[in-house]
């Protein structure tokens, strides 16, 4: 027990090395959300949003991904049988309660290449958990997607090795969801310390929250 205990410290810590630090070139500050882009990985490299109530009865079966800035974002051609999903970082579920806010979480700095059965499977179960606990307090949800050693490319589109969800209360400031996935086509996931972001990212908490003010009515 002792032997195993110790393999999953010392594999936890090899984790925390490996990660790479945020930098971004541009914050785009959309009606909802925030994105923070790369221009370098051509993807946004972390999305905050608020999230109170989340779901309704939009229908965004006419939606469509685009890009409405002068970023080097990827483009519809590039995913086109590509075999990657346009993975949401900010849901588009958890903003059917306003068709016109739901539409605008279909931007390409609002996406990564995602594999099918990360997107499909563990990711959609995460969204829909945190879905369920903003119906009783508001959350800051950020999205991370980090680019370690050897990632893959979609074209000139780099694909994220790792993707995160953390999902943090606005009332006490609680965090119920801290969570990394493998972004492959076996993918898996686990549980992140509740201060990751502060601990390894350096990135605080009220920061994020005062900027992303600017982004809300």
């Amino acid at each position: 027990m002792k032997k195993y205990t110790l393999f999953i410290f010392l594999f936890f810590i090899s984790f925390l090395s490996l990660a790479q630090v945020l930098q971004w070139d541009t914050v785009v500050y959309n009606n909802g959300y925030a994105s923070y882009f790369s221009n370098k990985y051509r993807n946004p490299v972390m999305v905050t949003y608020k999230l109170y109530k989340g779901g309704g009865p939009c229908k965004r079966d006419k939606f469509s991904f685009k890009n409405d800035l002068k970023i080097p974002a990827a483009t519809t051609k590039e995913y086109l049988k590509s075999g990657y999903d346009k993975g949401h970082l900010a849901n588009a579920e958890d903003f059917a309660f306003n068709c016109e806010l739901d539409e605008l979480t279909f931007r390409y700095y609002n996406c990564v290449p995602q594999r099918p059965e990360l997107n499909r499977g563990m990711w959609k179960v995460t969204e829909e958990e945190i879905r369920r606990i903003s119906q009783t307090d508001s959350l800051l949800v950020i999205c991370i997607n980090e680019f370690r050693s050897g990632y893959s490319m979609m074209g000139g589109v780099s694909v994220p090795t790792d993707c995160i969800k953390i999902a943090r209360s606005l009332s006490n400031g609680q965090t119920y969801v801290c969570r990394s996935f493998v972004n492959s086509s076996r993918p898996s996931q686990f549980e992140l310390p509740k201060n990751y972001l502060e601990r390894y990212y350096h990135l605080n908490f009220s920061d994020l929250r005062l900027e992303l003010k600017l982004v809300l009515h």
